[in-house]
């Protein structure tokens, strides 16, 4: 009972490591709260996978378990295989087109791009075989989202400098060992001559050198898979905004002692603090800032850059929350600059329209292409 969910949770949590589930993860943290993608990514993976164990416990109603046993294990052999496959490094804007709130488009993005992928695939195999569907789902769901926070967590913190290559490798050798352990408990004695385990083993390696030679080809060349990147962005996010931050500090000899959340770029540097090291987005409001920290000589070009990088950052998605980090250090930005700030950012032409008002001079700086 307890090795149906050992099995779905490691077989799921291996294949996702530096795939699709990852790459989507990493794409949605740079524009919405890290718990709001988690809680997406749940809700996608729940209703992908749902209808997978529903599949696979229908199938076994109808096909003898020793067929299953053995459509399983070959099916793990191509799993295998297809994690050695060479990542093609166009992007994949699933998430452009979407006007739902952060929880909703996670969800049918993830619902949507786990659509017939090896994950799926896996689940609807191991329910197939299994007493247990709901603890196959369990541990497929659990996989899935854990594989699914690492990335947003690594990627954070280390960007392309994740040993992708490394970790591609070793899902395809956990997923040949157990599809070649299935075929063998499985497989008629018939079949497991020398001739057969040459023939198998002889394609097996000749797809697999091929295979891995595309992948480390690759390397050479320096390509970048979207892996790679969407690490490297989720990684520049965040260390940018904290350089950003750093920049508009006047420090200590000018402020004599750090203010924190009393100060306008305090603020903003704890904003930054939660989204690198806490996962979770923090709220706030004039209610603890010190109002006349916004009387310091900070340097005004330097702010003016800055909003102008965190506007455009945001500039292409039509609907994020208020309470998002971004939209945090926007708010704080504008409050330096002009004293308030927009609470409202419908979309880009409103907000453009907004700022106009305020002050056309500063406004025409901060809106111009970059």
């Amino acid at each position: 009972m307890l090795q149906d969910f050992i099995q779905a949770f490691f077989l799921v949590f291996i294949a996702e490591m530096g795939d699709k589930s990852q790459i989507l993860a990493m794409a949605f943290a740079t524009k919405f709260p890290v718990k709001k993608v988690m809680i997406g990514v749940f809700a996608g993976a729940l209703l992908n996978h749902g209808l997978a164990v529903l599949l696979g416990s229908f199938i076994q109603d109808y096909i003898p378990i020793t067929t299953l046993q053995i459509i399983a294990g070959f099916a793990f052999v191509v799993f295998a295989l297809w994690s050695l496959k060479p990542e093609d490094d166009e992007d994949e804007d699933t998430d452009k087109k979407m006007k739902f709130g952060p929880i909703l488009t996670v969800a049918i993005a993830f619902f949507l791009g786990e659509l017939g992928d090896k994950t799926q695939l896996t689940a609807i195999a191991l329910s197939a075989n299994s007493q247990f569907p709901w603890l196959i789902l369990t541990g497929t769901v659990l996989g899935m989202t854990t594989t699914s926070g690492i990335g947003v967590f690594v990627g954070k913190k280390l960007g392309d400098k994740i040993p992708e290559f490394t970790i591609r490798i070793v899902a395809g050798a956990i997923f040949m060992f157990f599809g070649i352990l299935k075929l063998f408990q499985s497989l008629p004695e018939r079949f497991i001559t020398a001739p057969y385990l040459l023939t198998f083993f002889g394609i097996v390696g000749i797809i697999t050198f091929f295979l891995v030679n595309g992948s480390i080809k690759q390397r050479k060349e320096g390509k970048k898979t979207l892996f790679q990147k969407k690490a490297k962005e989720l990684y520049d996010f965040y260390h940018k905004m904290d350089e950003e931050a750093d920049k508009l500090c006047l420090g200590l000899d000018i402020c004599k002692y750090c203010q924190g959340n009393e100060c306008v770029v305090g603020q903003i540097k704890n904003i930054v603090k939660s989204g690198l090291e806490e996962d979770y987005v923090r709220t706030f409001s004039t209610k603890t800032l010190n109002l006349e920290t916004l009387n310091k000589n900070f340097d005004r070009q330097k702010v003016i850059k800055s909003l102008q990088n965190t506007v455009h950052s945001i500039k292409a998605i039509e609907k994020i929350e208020e309470k998002d980090n971004i939209h945090n250090i926007r708010k704080n930005l504008e409050l330096i600059l002009f004293g308030k700030s927009i609470e409202k950012f419908e979309n880009w032409e409103n907000y453009k329209q907004k700022l106009l008002e305020i002050d056309r001079k500063t406004a025409e700086k901060i809106i111009k292409n970059k």
